[in-house]
């Protein structure tokens, strides 16, 4: 695993994007034993028969506890996360964020409209408002610092949602990529995937980078290049090369949080 902080040379692109050269041969094989695997796997867990209601796996699923925060101070860190993924977004199509907080809660009314977190933000007190537009700021500031160089030849996408059905629709994989950069048409192994949180890197974080990686393969039946994730807390950037070794450890991954949220039901 790759592992840098904010204090490196190398940017975030100069990570996910790496040297051509260095590149392998793009992974078209792998997608059909990994969905044997879990196929088998879920008709262990569940049986022939269908489910009224499918058992739904996110990544968030993948991490290794929730966070022990009351309501309040949850939802101010979902906004955060939701306003720093914004700001990325601007970033992604070449524009230039000065103002993190005002233009990142723009960009996500167009986007969204009126919900209840937008209305969350509108009742925030002088000083809870004032404390969340200091986080958002700091928290791009590191990204702007780390990003580095993104290229419209990189064919950049973001927010992009996976929907992914097995066992006849009885567990259904759902993620978003925050970043995604490459093609799934080159004969090398192009496409990385970047996750950005406002969390420190803990434990989970490699389960959820697998993932990423896992769901991806599956949609496109190309496995992607490299799986990492960023975080504007720290600075912290882990990737890792993605490998039939990897994608094997998310396919038991998914099988082990199924096995749990059973479980729990």
């Amino acid at each position: 695993m790759t592992s840098l902080l904010d204090a490196s040379p190398l940017s975030v692109m100069d990570v996910l994007r790496g040297e051509r050269t260095t590149r392998p041969v793009a992974n078209a094989t792998a997608a059909s034993g990994l969905r044997a695997l879990l196929e088998d796997g879920i008709f262990e867990r569940l049986g022939p028969d269908l489910r009224d209601e499918p058992v739904t796996v996110r990544a968030s699923s993948l991490r290794s506890t929730p966070f022990a925060y009351d309501r309040s101070r949850s939802t101010l860190a979902q906004v955060r996360g939701i306003l720093i993924t914004q700001a990325l977004r601007l970033m992604s199509v070449g524009l230039e964020v000065d103002d993190a907080f005002h233009e990142a809660l723009l960009a996500w009314r167009a986007d969204v409209g009126s919900s209840e977190l937008t209305s969350f933000v509108d009742h925030l007190d002088g000083d809870e408002r004032a404390r969340l537009v200091t986080d958002v700021t700091a928290h791009c500031v590191t990204l702007k610092r780390s990003l580095g160089l993104l290229s419209n030849r990189w064919l950049p996408r973001t927010s992009l949602r996976a929907y992914q059905r097995l066992s006849g629709g009885n567990v259904v994989l759902r993620d978003v990529i925050d970043l995604m950069v490459g093609t799934t048409t080159s004969d090398v192994a192009s496409v990385a995937l970047l996750d950005v949180t406002t969390s420190p890197l803990g434990e989970g974080a490699e389960r959820v980078m697998r993932y990423h990686a896992l769901v991806q393969t599956l949609r496109t039946s190309i496995a992607p290049l490299r799986t990492s994730m960023f975080s504007t807390a720290t600075g912290e950037l882990w990737s890792l090369d993605v490998d039939d070794e990897l994608l094997t450890r998310a396919a038991l991954d998914v099988l082990d949080v199924l096995s749990q949220l059973l479980a729990s039901a």
